[in-house]
């Protein structure tokens, strides 16, 4: 794991947030961080070119879906993932635990594995921890992630205990199963919105000593006071000097309180999936593209942006893209978007830095004002 260190740069002094250098075997990761999700080995409509000149450092993909198709012996006999993609920074691969749970209807589970109908041709998918390190390893990201079970937020409490102990079960036969030393394994804090759960979960991932912790299980319909609040903890029982993994969050406010509390990597598939369907997160707040208001409106799309999107068409040429279903206007929207998510995390950089985040804060979510 010698290929692997964080460094903590900067701590606000009012807040938990701050900022760090993540070194991995393909590049060094400036945190607060925001991967694009590129589930299939791709950032749907995006090439890679695209994602790093918007600022993109590391994204993310997903060994559920990879394991489908084309198969983890499939990339592994081509090179690798980062060869297949033709992106050359780190990668991050998901365990598969969030389909645990958004699959719900298609796997059963017990504390050996999950077997899963595939949701594309009704065959068997059979992922256990050990299953899910070898997938991980056949791909070669440079982290990856603990089979884990992510509950229901609402699930009733027995329930809940019992995904915290079979995630605890999980993470160390993932540690033991993990053969490879140029991949970070992370471990996967799980326990809904309740603070017991939550301390029973971490107090038995962080003697196995994972070298960076995720939080699971959040965003997946907590309300945001619940979200923070899960945050105000939990994130306190991970340590200080390894990277903390806030997995799928998500909205750019969410982000904002997130590394406040101390988180230094995201990914979501929001910023992707809302520009495919006209909505764009501006410097004022989201902007619906459908709406009749831009049909005329000469404007950029976000005066504060430099992104192509923003720099060479109008509004009113977007909204037009997506009227006539032409798929232009997803592949700019979502070009725009992962521009702001990333100028928001680096201005979020800056302002721990520089001991303004309280402020960065304040201001930044009385401008995101929802626009027409």
């Amino acid at each position: 794991m010698t290929q692997f260190s964080f460094h903590l740069d900067a701590t606000d002094q009012h807040t938990s947030a701050r900022t760090g250098r993540w070194v991995t075997p393909h590049g060094v990761v400036d945190t607060p961080a925001f991967m694009p999700v590129g589930t299939l080995a791709t950032v749907k409509g995006l090439l890679p070119d695209q994602l790093r000149a918007v600022g993109a450092q590391m994204v993310l993909s997903n060994t559920y879906h990879l394991a489908l198709r084309p198969g983890a012996e499939v990339v592994r006999e081509l090179g690798g993932l980062h060869r297949f993609m033709d992106w050359d920074g780190p990668i991050l691969t998901d365990s598969g635990g969030f389909q645990v749970f958004s699959l719900a209807r298609l796997r059963k589970l017990d504390d050996e594995k999950a077997v899963f109908r595939s949701h594309i041709d009704g065959s068997l998918l059979e992922l256990s921890p050990e299953k899910a390190i070898q997938i991980q390893q056949d791909l070669g990201a440079d982290c990856i992630m603990c089979l884990d079970e992510c509950p229901p937020a609402n699930d009733v409490l027995d329930k809940i205990r019992a995904a915290v102990d079979r995630t605890t079960l999980w993470a160390q036969r993932c540690r033991d199963a993990q053969k490879r030393d140029d991949q970070a394994l992370f471990g996967i804090v799980q326990g809904g919105i309740n603070e017991e759960l939550r301390t029973r979960s971490a107090a038995g991932l962080v003697p196995i000593g994972f070298p960076g912790y995720a939080v699971g299980g959040l965003s997946v319909g907590e309300a945001p006071a619940d979200m923070y609040r899960t945050l105000d903890f939990t994130v306190p029982q991970l340590p200080c000097e390894k990277p903390r993994y806030l997995m799928g969050v998500g909205r750019p406010e969410d982000i904002v309180e997130a590394v406040c509390r101390g988180i230094d990597l995201f990914d979501c598939v929001m910023p992707t999936r809302n520009g495919r369907n006209a909505m764009a997160f501006t410097s004022q707040g989201p902007v619906r593209l459908r709406n009749a208001v831009h049909r005329n409106d000469e404007s950029p799309l976000d005066p504060e942006c430099e992104c192509t999107a923003c720099q060479r068409y109008s509004r009113a040429y977007l909204r037009h893209l997506f009227v006539a279903k032409e798929m232009l206007g997803g592949i700019l929207v979502s070009l725009h978007n992962l521009a702001f998510y990333q100028k928001l995390v680096r201005n979020l950089r800056n302002a721990v830095n520089n001991g303004t985040v309280a402020e960065f804060r304040a201001n930044q979510l009385a401008r995101w004002q929802t626009q027409p």
